[in-house]
């Protein structure tokens, strides 16, 4: 087994690698000294315990690993060995004796003369090698920087970005350390090219030429404010050290030096420490605190001179907070996370918001303006949020005892999760039976059935919610029997409306469950049980309003399809369905009508302008588990009164899960990557990686303004439609019952209050306040209601 993140001794290796000292401890694991077979000496790097199962740390560890390899110079540390997929992931790198920067400068204090030169240089060096191997450090910092007896050696790739790979940069967490990023890490994270570390580096030198930050804020948002719009603190820093990192520092990204240039500069570095000048008096800026002034965009002020600091998003990027910030601020500490300007990473300012107070007692706390409304009915533009009643966070275990002949009728069906109506969810899963939760407590006030079901009840309406049930084998029969079907070929899934409010059964019915019936205006449309036949049910009583054939040019075996309040059925061979293409069929009273032919393997994503619209795949055969992670080709809108289909091709291939919301089509993969296109002429609207991986389908929050998505772990994700910048994250949700890893995530509204499904654990969030959701101890909802 690999050791634990203290562990190391005698007999304890890993990889082959005998443990011998603990050098360190940082945010993705323990380094250990250690010895290979022949004795030579490695850093390993042991991912920590509690992350080992987390998909998010996995990707990053494993482009650490992927960049760290591609590295090779004199002055980084190669990679000897690693297995970013082991149980625990680990990677051994060539061990260099020597201390971190951070600590001989903490230590000895700062360097000077031909310390500092061969630093510089040897800094320059390094970056000249990760840069010619297509990869940007983004996190060059201190104490990142050993100081080895022949030269610095730059490690940690934990957040570097190669060329032809995704950036990982949002995880609910801000990825790198304010004072040493470049102003574009904040403002187009995935953008950053070797400019970027050239600012890392000129504030780097600063630091060891001084033992001071070029940008030291009272707290990380001020930090962030001078990175991005005040110019560098200098004190301290000699010619022409000086002079060379003002250019390194240079808000532009294309006016700062390259490489080469840099070398030339820093062999004219004397070898004698130099003398600064002195600071001209009363030139310090040190501002009082963070309160935002609607009137005049003021974020603060510099003691000294009274001198106001602007909001870094300008006049323009203020209409969002308008009328609503000065309020909500007198009020609490922070910002409303929903309504940020964007500029400003919103995952940034959301963390800073909740967190800062901490901090710093002036940071946030002092008045925000003489004119602002002393109290909320004031602020008219403030987003007005429709929860349920009683609403607060919550958080439900929904595991259910059941006996041991009822899980061996468990559906094979992963669609489990929950509809929601006005006041409540429904929902369900492999470790526990039909659930009603109430949305405002989480508290379960009814369950229904003997059986786990792992398919997500199908709708509501009117007082009834449409579930799946595999009763017991005499209760199968009897029913069966009641819709003409006996003996043997009585199926064993059932089609059952509940009451709501009680959880009694109204009625139920044989249905074929593997392909799940749909809610269409006046009914639900399901198949029939020997596949024959498409059935219109009627929703109040369950039974038949008509059936139709499913008889197609392409087929007999039917899916049924609600868009938009039409029945349809989209059919194709019963053997193959990857073979010829796939028929549309109208149904109703009158029958079956087939309008058009599709492509094999289309996906149905809605309806666009009253046109149906699909996704017309690359292969017509599924490549990815699941159907997660397609390829798509084109969009198909088919005219409902004419048969006519327009395709329309995509711009390029895109990947993922497909959800069509208003006019936009967004694709989510498996690997945390989304995608908007526009629906009507397939552009590319933006990519992102959100380094969030395995989410759920998106929805969006009309109040919020965003699209919110969950992982598997319970994490929850909150996206700008607009460009795709991560808004928030939260963390992973702890000690989730059931087993979230092979689960489909699951996230709806009910209202505008988030209900998301981990494993068998149910919790709710407000969009507009997350944070809250980052307490362990929120609401528990009963789960002790028994059917």
């Amino acid at each position: 087994m690999p050791p634990s993140s203290g562990e190391t001794g005698s007999g304890v290796s890993i990889g082959g690698y005998a443990l011998v000292d603990r050098l360190g401890s940082g945010g993705m694991g323990v380094v250990h000294l250690a010895r290979s077979a022949s004795g030579r000496q490695v850093a390993v790097k042991v991912v920590h315990a509690q992350y080992a199962m987390d998909d998010e740390f996995r990707a990053r560890f494993r482009q650490e690993v992927a960049a760290a390899r591609r590295v090779s110079g004199a002055f980084t540390a190669p990679v000897v060995d690693a297995d970013p997929d082991a149980e625990v992931p680990w990677m051994a790198t060539l061990y260099v004796p020597g201390r971190t920067l951070s600590e001989v400068v903490a230590e000895q204090g700062p360097l000077a003369g031909r310390e500092l030169r061969v630093l510089a240089l040897g800094l320059t060096e390094a970056l000249r090698d990760i840069h010619r191997a297509g990869v940007v450090h983004r996190d060059l910092k201190p104490s990142n920087v050993l100081l080895a007896e022949d030269g610095p050696r730059v490690i940690d790739f934990g957040i570097s970005r190669a060329a032809d790979n995704q950036t990982l940069t949002i995880t609910g967490r801000l990825m790198g350390t304010p004072p040493f990023m470049s102003p574009e890490q904040f403002t187009s994270p995935r953008e950053v090219t070797a400019a970027s570390d050239v600012f890392s580096l000129g504030s780097l030198l600063v630091y060891a030429a001084t033992g001071t930050r070029p940008f030291d804020g009272e707290s990380p948002y001020l930090t962030v404010y001078q990175v991005m719009h005040e110019e560098p603190t200098l004190d301290g820093v000699a010619e022409p050290l000086r002079g060379i990192v003002e250019q390194c520092l240079n808000k532009e990204p294309e006016l700062r030096p390259r490489l080469d240039e840099l070398q030339r500069l820093f062999t004219t570095l004397p070898d004698e420490p130099a003398v600064a000048p002195a600071p001209p008096p009363g030139d310090a800026t040190e501002p009082v605190g963070v309160a935002y002034d609607a009137e005049t965009q003021a974020v603060g002020a510099d003691r000294r001179t009274g001198r106001k600091l602007k909001w870094p998003g300008g006049r323009g990027q203020l209409d969002r907070l308008k009328g609503l910030a000065p309020a909500v601020l007198r009020l609490r500490p922070g910002l409303p996370v929903g309504r940020l300007p964007r500029r400003i990473p919103r995952r940034l300012a959301f963390t800073v918001a909740v967190g800062v107070v901490s901090l710093s007692a002036v940071v946030w706390g002092v008045s925000v303006n003489d004119n602002a409304p002393s109290d909320t009915s004031d602020v008219s533009k403030a987003p007005q949020l429709s929860l349920p009643d009683g609403w607060s966070p919550w958080r439900t275990n929904l595991t259910q005892t059941v006996p041991a002949a009822a899980q061996d009728r468990m559906s094979s069906l992963d669609t489990h999760g929950c509809v929601p109506d006005e006041t409540a969810v429904y929902c369900t899963g492999s470790g526990f039976t039909v659930a009603r939760l109430d949305g405002g407590t989480g508290r379960v006030t009814w369950r229904f059935g003997p059986s786990p079901q792992a398919a997500r009840p199908l709708g509501v309406r009117d007082g009834l919610v449409y579930v799946y049930e595999n009763p017991d084998v005499g209760d199968t029969a009897d029913k069966s029997a009641a819709d003409g079907v006996s003996g043997s070929d009585a199926p064993q899934w059932q089609l059952t409306a509940l009451d709501t409010k009680t959880g009694e059964r109204r009625w139920s019915r044989s249905a074929d469950a593997t392909e799940p019936a749909a809610l269409f205006d006046g009914g639900l449309l399901a198949l029939s049980p020997d596949h024959g036949e498409l059935i219109g049910i009627d929703a109040r009583t369950g039974k038949d309003l008509w059936r139709a054939g499913t008889k197609s040019t392409s087929g007999s075996r039917c899916t049924p399809l609600g868009l938009r309040g039409v029945p349809y059925g989209l059919c194709r061979d019963q053997d193959d369905p990857a073979k010829g293409r796939w028929s549309l069929l109208r149904v109703g009273e009158d029958g079956s009508r087939e309008l058009a032919t599709l492509p094999a393997g289309v996906v149905p994503l809605g309806v666009l302008e009253g046109q149906p619209l699909f996704a017309e795949p690359k292969d017509a055969e599924p490549q990815s588990l699941g159907g997660l992670d397609e390829a798509y080709t084109a969009l198909l809108r088919m005219d409902p009164a004419s048969g006519v289909v327009v395709r329309t091709p995509l711009i390029e291939v895109v990947r993922g899960a497909a959800t069509l919301i208003g006019s936009t089509v967004y694709f989510i993969r498996p690997d945390g990557t989304a995608t908007a296109v526009t629906a009507s002429d397939g552009a590319l609207q933006w990519q992102a990686d959100t380094q969030v991986e395995n989410l759920s389908k998106p929805v969006w929050s009309e109040t919020a303004g965003t699209l919110l998505l969950a992982n598997r772990y319970g994490r929850l994700l909150s996206l700008d439609a607009i460009d795709g910048s991560a808004m928030w994250t939260t963390d992973k949700v702890q000690d989730p019952a059931g087993e979230p890893e092979n689960v489909v995530p699951s996230l709806v509204l009910v209202g505008d209050a988030i209900v998301a499904v981990t494993g068998d654990t149910a919790f709710s969030l407000n969009p507009l306040t997350p944070e809250l959701g980052a307490d362990p101890e929120l609401a528990q909802g009963d789960s002790g209601v028994s059917s």
